[in-house]
């Protein structure tokens, strides 16, 4: 899969641009604040109908203007598709090979992207919040039924919450209802998990492979999905559902007392494992990044086993951050694999080295200027 071209119209900083791209990397080169990220972002806005810089469709759209639109032609194996997608005060529109779909999640998944950028190094010492964030963009791409559940959950887990607010400060009397929110939380939930552990232990096998690779063999890589109330592994989704239906009831009256849900895989976590050790806690920062370089690059590879496509990665301003080494591998795991497109300020000897007869652009006030 790759990106043949993009369209923007009052994206960002980009009033109107047009641009033509290479399967291979594509290097978008010029100072900071110019529009390099902004122009990764709206691939990966194509890509998923969100930003991972804000919550805010409103920022993503050019100071003065009412809506923002971008377009691309997506190549895969079999076709090429163009897609569209429209950011505006009423909401956003998304269109497939020119037919308006109902519902985004019947979008998302034509584009498969992969973001790499520095805060991305912190995947392994940052907060659960952002290994539970990563586990659900990237798993919600390749699985329509996890997008499912996981948007499904989110909605019930808003109404539960909203419920206990109004028992706890007695607007609301009947348990019942919340009885009735938390089995549809509990079902959901339980899909949710069990797909999550299923998708971990895949990621989990490409990612040994690569630690064991950049670590020279000297460390083996595992992972372990955190759940709170749920210590078993290998449980069905009907073991699961019971066991969350089981959680909730214990949790029942601590939350009605603070008027939130406590439990749940809106709290859970993943752990990573270097030759048994936290990294998190024991770990160097060397290994840490090293686990989150084996991480973010395994998810390649299981994109390509789950979709049977290779997906497009986006690299922000990562190279800076990684050690020659660490560069050194990460240029010759996307050789030739996979559409790449790499924000940077300079390209450094090793990367003019190991990249081939790469496409550079040369960003200026969200001007583009393809190097000859």
């Amino acid at each position: 899969m790759y990106l043949e071209n993009i369209s923007l119209h009052n994206f960002r900083n980009y009033p109107d641009l047009e641009a033509e791209f290479i399967p291979g990397v594509n290097v978008l080169l010029g100072a900071n604040a110019q529009g390099k990220t902004n122009l990764l972002e709206s691939i990966y806005v194509l890509a998923l109908t969100r930003s991972h810089r804000t919550s805010n469709d409103r920022d993503l759209i050019s100071w003065g203007a009412d809506s923002a639109r971008l377009a691309t032609r997506v190549h895969k194996r079999m076709s090429s598709i163009p897609l569209e997608l429209e950011l505006s005060s009423k909401g956003k529109q998304a269109k497939v090979n020119h037919l308006e779909q109902s519902k985004l999640s019947q979008y998302i998944g034509q584009l498969n992207v992969i973001l790499f950028a520095p805060e991305d190094l912190s995947l392994v010492k940052g907060s659960p919040a952002v290994r539970r964030r990563f586990i659900d963009m990237e798993f919600g791409q390749m699985s329509s039924k996890y997008l499912y559940n996981s948007a499904q959950y989110r909605t019930i887990l808003k109404q539960r919450n909203q419920y206990l607010k109004q028992l706890k400060f007695k607007v609301n009397k009947d348990k019942v209802f919340l009885g009735v929110l938390s089995d549809q939380l509990a079902a959901y939930g339980a899909e949710i998990i069990f797909q999550r552990r299923l998708f971990l232990k895949k990621l989990e096998k490409w990612a040994q492979q690569l630690h064991t690779q950049i670590s020279l063999g000297k460390e083996h890589l595992t992972f372990e999905y955190v759940s709170q109330v749920i210590q078993k592994q290998d449980l069905s989704v009907d073991q699961l559902y019971d066991e969350l239906r089981k959680a909730f009831a214990s949790h029942e009256e601590r939350e009605l007392q603070q008027g939130t849900t406590l439990v749940g895989p809106q709290r859970d976590d993943v752990r990573f494992l270097v030759n048994g050790k936290n990294v998190q806690t024991f770990g160097s920062q060397g290994q840490q990044r090293t686990t989150a370089l084996s991480v973010k690059l395994a998810e390649i590879d299981l994109m390509k086993e789950e979709t049977g496509e290779y997906p497009v990665l986006l690299l922000d301003d990562v190279l800076s951050e990684l050690d020659d080494d660490r560069q050194t591998h990460l240029l010759k795991s996307i050789q030739n694999k996979v559409q790449t497109f790499l924000t940077t300020t300079s390209l450094s000897g090793i990367a003019r080295q190991l990249i081939d007869e790469p496409r550079i652009f040369t960003i200026k006030s969200g001007i583009l200027h393809k190097e000859e």
